[in-house]
């Protein structure tokens, strides 16, 4: 399992027994590899990197030292979600980073999506060097890479032009002085999902909204200002609040807002009011390779949309977004 390229004779990872045996696995190629060394973790929160977290912890335990950067781009209350969870709950070695700043400064005026995930995936690297000089004996880099991460972002297969580029696989800079842990890069979701729990993860952590590494700055669309920003994550937090009510979240896959960088006219206080669209999509999928919608009943779809319009700042209509993936990715950008 060394290899970008999953053996067609890996079996799918459906039940607790095939995840025991693929985590054993991991363990002794993990030790294998990193020996006596540390480890530094890009522990975002996400399932991935939650489950790596776990996974190395029972490898190596206290050789894994965990990085949480706050690069401004996360949702309503997420990096503190993350410091609580990880410090109390696992008792993990982490290094919290807020590079808010420094990260909506390099993004200023960056309009094209490719562009923007690899300044973002090349600066977490940045960072976690930083951090590394920081410490004795860091030469190896933990990621929540899976299978999906690497062939959408294959560059050539095919004659086909890739998808997209993930900022764990297309951002990497190619003077990266550390030597990459990734034990998950062979799996799909669902599988991370089993393996997560067969690593005795809360149910709440395994089955936690999937979020790019970007985070909302592949939703914030084209160049990303802070007032706009700061409406998709109000906007966001709304959404994820009713689908928790009413019981969507548990039925939904991935679900969340993207605001483009555009404006209509529209009515606020009986006067002429501009505002941003918020665009809602909402998918069921197995491996993330091909998704579906959920239809979310025209009751809740009006409560959400008179919440966000009510109470988020600078948006003055709701969009639904209803196509598949394919013709369309998960994430807009």
């Amino acid at each position: 399992m060394n290899t970008n390229v999953r053996p067609e004779t890996m079996e799918r990872i459906t039940t607790k027994e095939l995840a025991d045996a693929f985590i054993e696995e991991q363990v002794r190629l993990v030790r294998e590899q990193v020996g006596d060394k540390k480890v530094l973790l890009a522990l975002s929160g996400g399932v991935d990197s939650s489950v790596v977290a776990a996974l190395l912890i029972k490898a190596i335990g206290k050789q894994l030292i965990s990085v949480h950067v706050n690069h401004g781009l996360m949702r309503k209350g997420e990096s503190e979600q993350v410091i609580e969870m990880f410090q109390n709950g696992l008792n993990a070695n982490l290094i919290y980073v807020d590079a808010t700043d420094h990260f909506l400064g390099l993004l200023k005026d960056v309009a094209d999506p490719e562009t923007k995930r690899k300044i973002i995936g090349k600066e977490f690297i940045t960072v976690f060097a930083d951090e590394a000089r920081k410490l004795e004996d860091i030469t190896f880099l933990a990621q929540g890479t899976i299978y999906p991460d690497i062939l959408e972002s294959i560059k050539a297969a095919e004659g086909k032009k890739a998808v997209k580029s993930h900022h764990n696989v297309g951002g990497l800079p190619e003077d990266l002085q550390f030597e990459l842990v990734e034990p998950l890069k062979l799996l799909f979701k669902d599988e991370v999902r089993v393996v997560g729990e067969a690593l005795g993860l809360p149910h709440s952590m395994v089955y936690r909204q999937p979020f790019p590494g970007p985070g909302l700055g592949v939703r914030c669309l084209g160049a990303i200002t802070r007032d706009r920003l700061e409406a998709l994550r109000e906007a966001d937090a709304i959404l994820r609040e009713e689908f928790d009510k009413t019981g969507l979240s548990e039925k939904v896959w991935q679900y969340f807002i993207a605001i483009p960088d555009i404006k209509s006219v529209g009515v606020k206080d009986e006067s002429r009011y501009e505002g941003w669209p918020a665009i809602i999509r909402a998918v069921n999928t197995k491996d993330a390779m091909t998704a579906t919608i959920e239809e979310i009943p025209y009751e809740i779809l009006h409560h959400i949309t008179y919440r966000i319009t009510h109470e988020v700042e600078g948006i003055n209509r709701v969009l639904l977004d209803l196509t598949p993936k394919p013709t369309g990715t998960i994430e807009w950008e």
